[in-house]
């Protein structure tokens, strides 16, 4: 007999992980779906639920005052709704064959077995820890979840000094920056790349370090930090590199995250290249029937390369729940990929991009041409115009665009999305010219700055 057999026609839905992805699902699932026909049970190792991690800098920063602001939804709101959410309750093993799982309260730990009909692993990623002398000292601080934030909050408020060193110049890493000048600290950013914002090409990356600099930021770029030493009381008192000390309050690592897929590898489910989950469409576990797996544990298909990528980001996290829970609750939907848009600010610099960088291209084995222009936010004569440097990659002989960077002030980041849009459709840069943009003198120059890139690289593509 089946185990939903066993408890009747109502089957259950076991949801792991509370945030963006998981609760999606777990929501979705419910409005396809009432309690007499779907149990949802789901497990949260942590104190909050659909939470914004992408918010944390700026309530560390100031510019969000109250932590509850980054909350979307309460577990109280999603047990109303028929949902058993479990809190500080952590699943520590998968047992795809018996169709269950063991959970352990994180706080009592004590231990018991779920059964399953349907699962969904929404596990999320784990920053990346160096492996190094005194990571773990009090006074060097992650920032992935609201704990974490409330953390280094406390750390803030109770230290006396004001030097503060954050390793890595990634999205976190940037915007953690500008949260630290916000709070009055000294900042020091020590990053292993050659530039800032390993996203970028390093010649958009080196506006980026221009413009930090600009900021009082220092930066130590191309360096490795090699341990983290301490005071007589044990915190944190600098950072260390070969070659230099820096003297540092407070460390904030900025180094990027990995899936945090340990559960589904000793379940002996499918990972890639980057350790995330492998799906299909319908974010279904590849080979696994009644398995789903969404948010930063997965990796998802690049439409530009053709290949699997890792994109941390809620966007993706709340789209893969969506797909997930209306194929768990009888309906039908996919989630067909991503062309790896980002945008992220420090201070008043804007920092965009979307689609494959030179690297990238050349990893794939796409040739192609690149163009970059300076252009303005609005027409020149037009009060608060600001310069804006846009850089794209378009394939040689068909002109269709691979990529686009920006790097500006206010009115830049957000222009990124009509690459986004062009890149979704396959557009040729060519095709990119004729596209009727909004133009008023407040909003652009007549020739938007993302077209005069594309007409540049039409007439470079003609020419190759």
């Amino acid at each position: 007999m089946s185990m939903s057999r066993a408890r009747g026609t109502r089957e259950r839905l076991v949801v792991i992980g509370g945030d963006a992805a998981g609760m999606s699902a777990a929501s979705q699932a419910r409005r396809l779906k009432g309690p007499d026909e779907l149990e949802i049970v789901a497990f949260e190792r942590g104190h909050f639920t659909s939470f914004s991690a992408c918010g944390i800098p700026y309530w560390v920063g100031g510019d969000v005052t109250e932590r509850d602001d980054l909350i979307a939804r309460t577990p109280e709101e999603h047990r109303a709704r028929d949902i058993d959410l479990r809190m500080r309750t952590e699943v520590t093993e998968i047992d795809v064959a018996g169709g269950r799982v063991r959970a352990r309260d994180v706080d009592s730990g004590a231990e018991s077995w779920t059964s399953y009909d349907k699962l969904v692993i929404a596990t999320g990623a784990r920053p990346i820890r160096p492996d190094m002398p005194g990571a773990d000292a009090p006074g060097v601080h992650g920032v992935q979840s609201l704990d974490d934030g409330q953390a280094l909050l406390d750390t803030l408020a109770h230290t006396r000094g004001r030097q503060a060193v954050v390793v890595g110049a990634g999205y976190i890493g940037v915007e953690m920056a500008e949260a630290l000048i916000n709070r009055g600290y000294r900042v020091t950013v020590v990053n292993r790349g050659k530039e800032p914002m390993s996203t970028l090409d390093p010649d958009m990356g080196r506006l980026v370090h221009e413009a930090m600099e600009g900021l009082g930021i220092t930066m130590v770029d191309d360096t490795e930090v090699t341990k983290v030493l301490t005071g007589e009381d044990g915190r944190v008192r600098a950072i260390a590199t070969e070659d230099a000390e820096y003297p540092a309050d407070v460390v904030v690592l900025g180094i990027g995250v990995r899936p945090e897929t340990a559960l589904a590898k000793a379940a002996g489910l499918p990972l890639g290249r980057y350790g995330g989950l492998l799906t299909d469409l319908a974010m279904r576990v590849r080979g696994h029937e009644n398995i789903w797996a969404g948010g930063d544990c997965v990796e998802v298909l690049d439409l530009v390369s053709g290949q699997e990528r890792h994109i941390p980001l809620g966007t993706h996290a709340n789209k893969h729940g969506q797909v997930i829970g209306s194929n768990v609750g009888g309906g039908y939907a996919t989630f067909p990929g991503v062309v790896g848009t980002a945008v992220s600010k420090v201070c008043d610099l804007e920092i965009a991009r979307t689609g494959l960088r030179e690297k990238d291209a050349r990893r794939v084995g796409l040739q192609f041409e690149t163009v970059t222009i300076e252009s303005t936010s609005r027409a020149g004569y037009y009060p608060g115009a600001s310069p804006m440097t846009v850089k794209m990659l378009a394939e040689r002989r068909t002109g269709r665009l691979l990529g686009v960077q920006i790097v500006g002030r206010e009115g830049a980041g957000k222009r990124v999305d009509i690459a986004a849009v062009a890149l979704t459709a396959g557009m040729t840069v060519e095709q990119m010219t004729a596209l009727d943009l909004g133009y008023a003198p407040p909003f652009s120059p007549v020739w938007d700055p993302v077209l005069v890139a594309a007409r540049k690289a039409t007439a470079k593509v003609r020419a190759s």
